[in-house]
């Protein structure tokens, strides 16, 4: 026997049609043998429709009581899918993320997992039962309900999966597997059958959607094997772990990419040794995610330009403000419209050049970098996000992944 975790998207619970397809690939894995708990989003659009209603009643919702809100969403799903694996017969028993033992830290809206006490989900897998979780939510120490951040549902999984050692977890989507770059906007894409641990860590982190950043630092940090596959399609996923093998001459592996970039310039800020780690702790504690960072000088003056999602521009300009006797500036400037293009590949860290290669196929195809941010297995371009989709099809079919037989 063996135990797996399996965690259905938003999409693959989006009408009861569905939920009874999810019921059938659930008790496809309990007749193989296996003990089985499985973690759902909330059913399709529905987080959407409750942001709508909220934004509608108020301007600014209070986000504690958006958390109260949003957690509705998964439990619902949950109570579904259990009610159509006990109406064909199995024992099944569903648990929202406090019931499962989840507890986060305290911030509303994106909190973290900082344990799991999952005796109750063992006891009933002792039992025999299939266990089903809301995934997405969780309750601090002190019992105020939490959620996880967009696409939390993964990380309960794989948190899950640790927590209790699952053999496997098998992340369901709406697609069949991680590709080399967004099928949707890049018809040429490829599906990979196997990727890295740490290509998979950048192609979320830079935008890729298919996998949520934390699941996949989770799954690296307690070596869970991951799959990523289809919930509708019976077909093998994109397997993701600690190594996998290098497609002959493949140098970068996938393509990131996401528009609704802003990018912040502090112009005339005071040359100081904590100028710096003043302005971004700043931002950290009012959670706002900083990406790309240049810093020039300029006589005994600095200015920081840095990249954040446009969502966050409003809050940021006020934070930065709040702030001026802290850190002071001369002026602040905005820069929205942007879109951030990545390559990623283990291969570059290897392969001297890659950058520039980036660079030339980009001019070339009239595409202008704004801002470069790199590490060993990634490089990141800020660009006009009228560009965004012409730049990724240039990159896409000039490193090969257009064509290249992606076997691992």
């Amino acid at each position: 026997m063996g135990f797996i975790v399996q965690k259905f998207g938003g999409t693959s619970v989006g009408s009861v049609e569905r939920i009874v397809n999810v019921a059938e690939r659930v008790i496809e894995e309990k007749i193989r043998g296996n003990d089985v708990v499985v973690v759902v989003s909330a059913m399709g659009k529905t987080t959407d429709q409750l942001v709508k209603m909220a934004n509608e009643l108020s301007k600014n919702p209070n986000k504690r009581e958006m958390d109260m809100l949003l957690s509705t969403g998964e439990q619902v799903t949950i109570s579904l899918l259990t009610m159509a694996l006990q109406e064909k017969g199995y024992e099944t028993v569903s648990y929202t993320g406090w019931q499962a033992g989840i507890t986060t830290e305290s911030v509303h809206g994106n909190a973290r997992i900082l344990k799991i006490e999952a005796e109750r989900v063992e006891q009933q897998l002792k039992t025999g039962k299939i266990v089903v979780v809301a995934g997405f939510q969780g309750v601090t120490e002190n019992g105020e309900i939490t959620t996880l951040g967009r696409g939390g549902s993964d990380t309960t999984a794989v948190a899950l999966a640790a927590a209790l050692h699952a053999d496997k977890c098998d992340i369901y989507t709406d697609v069949t597997g991680v590709y080399t770059t967004d099928p949707r906007y890049i018809k040429s894409a490829r599906k990979l059958q196997a990727i890295s641990y740490d290509e998979m860590l950048e192609l979320a982190h830079l935008g890729a959607g298919v996998l949520h950043p934390r699941a996949v630092e989770y799954a690296k940090n307690y070596h869970v094997p991951l799959e990523v596959r289809s919930s509708m399609e019976k077909e093998t996923g994109t397997i993701i772990g600690e190594e996998v093998a290098m497609e002959e001459n493949l140098v970068v592996r996938g393509l990131a990419f996401e528009d609704q970039i802003t990018r912040v310039t502090i112009h005339g800020l005071a040359n100081s040794l904590t100028g710096l780690s003043d302005v971004f702790k700043t931002l950290a504690n009012r959670h706002i995610n900083v990406d790309i960072i240049i810093q020039s000088f300029s006589n005994d003056r600095t200015n920081l330009s840095f990249s954040i999602k446009s969502h966050d521009l409003k809050e940021t300009v006020e934070v930065l403000k709040e702030n001026k006797s802290l850190f002071p500036y001369e002026k602040i400037e905005s820069e929205s419209g942007l879109a951030k293009v990545s390559i990623v590949g283990s291969g570059m860290a290897s392969n001297p050049g890659v950058a520039a290669d980036m660079f030339a196929i980009l001019a070339k195809n009239g595409v202008q970098i704004k801002m470069v941010s790199t590490s060993e297995i990634k490089v990141s371009t800020v660009i006009e996000d009228s560009q965004m989709v012409n730049a990724v099809e240039s990159l896409h079919e000039a490193f090969g992944l257009s064509h290249s037989p992606l076997h691992s």
